[in-house]
């Protein structure tokens, strides 16, 4: 398997998603900027400090994205114009972000152990979840129509549903640290085990599914489907990318650059795999 390297001109690659106007955005975690990263790489600027984290598309047609360091979550155009809107709480530690299933912006709130609903317009309502010191990680939209967050050291999956009502799903391995989390293919939610170096998979209905990885010191980050039932991963302590089938069979792939740091990861349009570099690359694998 042969990666593409496309070096960015900045410090920390982070989290990385397909942008609608068909190429892929970036956050550059350490220089408090994004890039727009194709044929060519161009760096839009940002307030240096603010710590821009985890990436997504909105409905409105721009990206949004966590601003982790100075509590904030913000905007930015295909054009390149930003904005941002503050938090209410302050200390947030706002991290995963994603569109819901009502067309706001949802994100977690690390440090204060709730989620947050962001509108087009800026308007923010937040929703404790009920255990102290749980520390909200990522969220997705599940195809059951709720949220579904990581609970990273209450080793449990929360379920919110847009009305804010919470269901908790504990784990069966203590110590598990979930972090990253996709809505897989199969209808199903899918998460990485960051602390116990496994892959989960969590139905509609709370039942979860762990598969161990062979290496379980490779610590896994992030995760996304790969449209075809399975799913690719990130192994952060290993410097290599992961993938799992249905089945839960895994194959492993080591980048180039030994301590990679690899972190974010999606697929584009065109069936290309994007993986952020935390050394200051962009990983591509061609279909």
């Amino acid at each position: 398997m042969q990666f593409d390297e496309i070096t960015v001109p900045g410090k920390g690659p982070y989290g990385i998603t397909a942008g609608p106007d068909g190429r892929m955005w970036a956050t550059l975690v350490h220089d408090g900027q994004i890039a727009r990263v194709g044929d060519a790489v161009e760096v839009f600027d940002l307030d240096p400090g603010c710590g821009p984290a985890v990436i997504t598309p909105g409905p409105d047609g721009a990206l949004w994205f966590s601003r982790l360091h100075d509590h904030r979550i913000g905007r930015i155009t295909v054009d390149g114009t930003a904005s941002s809107f503050t938090v209410p709480s302050p200390d947030a530690g706002p991290y995963g972000i994603t569109t819901g299933p009502d067309g706001a912006l949802w994100f977690t709130e690390m440090n204060l152990d709730r989620i947050g609903r962001i509108d087009g317009d800026g308007g923010v309502h937040e929703i404790p979840l009920g255990l102290e010191g749980c520390f909200a990680s990522t969220i997705v939209t599940g195809g059951d129509g709720a949220l579904w967050v990581t609970l990273n050291q209450a080793d449990a999956i929360a379920r919110v549903t847009v009305d804010g009502e919470v269901t908790t799903f504990p784990l069966p391995t203590e110590k598990a640290a979930p972090v990253g989390i996709a809505r897989g293919d199969d209808g199903a939610v899918w998460f990485v085990e960051i602390g116990a170096g496994q892959i989960g998979r969590i139905t509609p209905d709370g039942d979860v599914t762990e598969f161990p990885l062979p290496d379980r010191a490779a610590r896994p980050h992030a995760i996304t489907p790969d449209g075809e039932g399975g799913c690719w991963f990130t192994e952060w302590g290993a410097s290599r990318l992961g993938h799992v089938g249905p089945d839960g069979g895994f194959e492993h792939f080591a980048f180039p650059a030994p301590g990679s740091e690899p972190h974010g990861l999606a697929v584009a349009p065109d069936g290309s795999l994007w993986v952020a570099l935390e050394i200051g690359s962009v990983a591509v694998l061609r279909p």
